[in-house]
């Protein structure tokens, strides 16, 4: 089915888009447009969503909002959003009734006629994403990039040709009911995420896995050959397999040697392609994500391109971005970081000891492997949020704690930074990393990145 028809097809059609957020808000004025009858329903009240409940009301949708939003829906399709429960008892019981449950990300995939390019991991996403389209972009292509990554890309089909590339972000809950899988899909690394949702670490698993189970034998995968879990997908793997390892070299893959060089293998010659030292981005897991992102565009972009972006590329917001210098001390706002993992990338990146900001909502994700990287890597540890408490309880507990880092417990991020701005000396670093999610205090990590910023801009 291409496009045309299927905005005939809705046309009077009653649709819930469910979760009034980034991804369906666009779509909701774009179904109305084709003609549906569109409820917009979120759990959430009408203060709570401010604004664009009016503008919803006022383009043509009925608002079903507060506990009850999914109660008796009396539809013919509900867009689930991609932090929704896949799951859910009300989902459930749509689905027996013959009600069709599906989401923007499924939809798109149906009818998008250009190549996809799609990434998932549990850290490195965004970036490795973002590198693959400007990469694509620095060869003269025509782009789409959204999905996980804050944009939706189903209100762009129509624009969308044969010509063009899709490249897209896909969370586990966007993948975990995908029957549709790209042209290249992209694993960065699988490490316990999101297990507050997940009923447990195989469901994560198996959701990450729908990126490649549904490929066909002229696909491209490219997996993290020094993550145990992704290094196992290789077995499904239908098309062509490709590896990225910063620790192996490899036959069929983009590898990092010893002396700083990243080569590209690729049936049967080795390319040096350049030297870390050309990319403008902090940090090993910045490299991994250019071996990530240059596996999958080898042979669609050439070594120019990827070299262009290495030296133009300063890396994404609220990843380790450098905020600001005040005093000989540098500040870096690393918000992304919302689980251990990539609290440890980001500590790593770094050549001495941090002053750290961590602690925040609890996703239910074991801190024991960020302790050593504390003990080794942090000047004051500054503890805040939901899991103070535990964060703090997990390095007392650890074998080679001594009593350094020094904890300092703040009541939230405001003292924290106030704190270290008054603790540290000239020449130290100050990183808030929380190693947790953000919604014990912020609605996402974006908000707490800007907060943080904002606090460190007025010092």
């Amino acid at each position: 089915m291409d496009c045309k028809q299927f905005f005939e097809q809705i046309k009077g059609k009653k649709i819930a888009m469910c979760g009034i957020g980034v991804s369906n808000t666009p779509l909701i004025k774009n179904f109305l447009g084709k003609g549906a009858y569109v409820y917009a329903c979120d759990r959430r009240s009408r203060a709570q969503i401010g604004n664009i409940a009016d503008e919803l009301e006022a383009a043509g949708a009925e608002l079903r909002l507060g506990d009850g939003y999914l109660d008796n829906l009396e539809v013919d399709i509900i867009f689930r959003t991609p932090g929704m429960n896949f799951n859910l008892p009300e989902l459930e019981a749509a689905r027996k009734k013959g009600i069709a449950v599906t989401s923007e990300m499924e939809v798109f995939f149906d009818l998008c006629p250009a190549t996809i390019f799609a990434v998932t991991g549990s850290d490195g996403k965004t970036t490795t994403t973002t590198l693959i389209a400007k990469m694509l972009e620095a060869e003269g292509k025509n782009v789409y990039l959204g999905g996980n990554i804050g944009k939706p890309l189903l209100p762009e089909i129509e624009k969308i040709t044969a010509d063009d590339f899709v490249v897209a972000e896909l969370s586990s809950f966007q993948l975990i009911s995908m029957r549709k899988s790209p042209d290249v899909a992209v694993v960065t690394n699988v490490a316990p995420n999101h297990l507050d949702i997940h009923k447990d670490m195989d469901e994560y698993v198996e959701a990450k896995k729908n990126i490649l189970l549904h490929q066909n034998a002229f696909s491209r995968t490219v997996l993290n050959r020094d993550n145990e879990i992704t290094r196992g997908f290789r077995k499904y793997v239908r098309g062509q397999a490709l590896s990225f390892s910063m620790e192996t070299p490899l036959k069929n893959g983009a590898w990092y040697d010893t002396d700083g060089y990243i080569h590209m293998a690729y049936r049967g010659i080795d390319a040096p392609i350049m030297h870390r030292s050309e990319i403008a981005v902090l940090g090993d897991h910045n490299v991994e994500n250019y071996l990530a992102a240059i596996a999958a565009v080898w042979g669609y972009v050439g070594m120019d391109a990827i070299r262009q972006v290495a030296r133009e590329f300063k890396g994404v917001e609220h990843r380790i971005e450098f905020v600001r210098e005040l005093d000989g001390v540098k500040y870096y706002n690393d918000s992304i970081a919302s689980s251990p993992t990539r609290t440890i990338a980001g500590l790593k990146a770094f050549d001495k000891k941090v002053l750290l900001i961590a602690g925040g909502y609890d996703k239910h994700i074991p801190f024991e492997p960020l302790m050593p990287y504390i003990v080794d890597k942090v000047k004051r540890l500054y503890l805040c949020g939901d899991t103070a408490q535990k964060i703090e309880d997990c390095l007392k507990a650890y074998k080679d704690y001594k009593g350094e880092p020094e904890i300092v417990r703040v009541k939230n991020i405001d003292e924290a930074v106030a704190a270290a701005h008054k603790d540290a000396v000239s020449g130290d670093i100050v990183t808030l990393s929380p190693a947790c999610a953000s919604f014990d205090a912020f609605p996402n990590f974006v908000a707490r990145g800007n907060y943080f910023k904002e606090l460190v801009n007025k010092l």
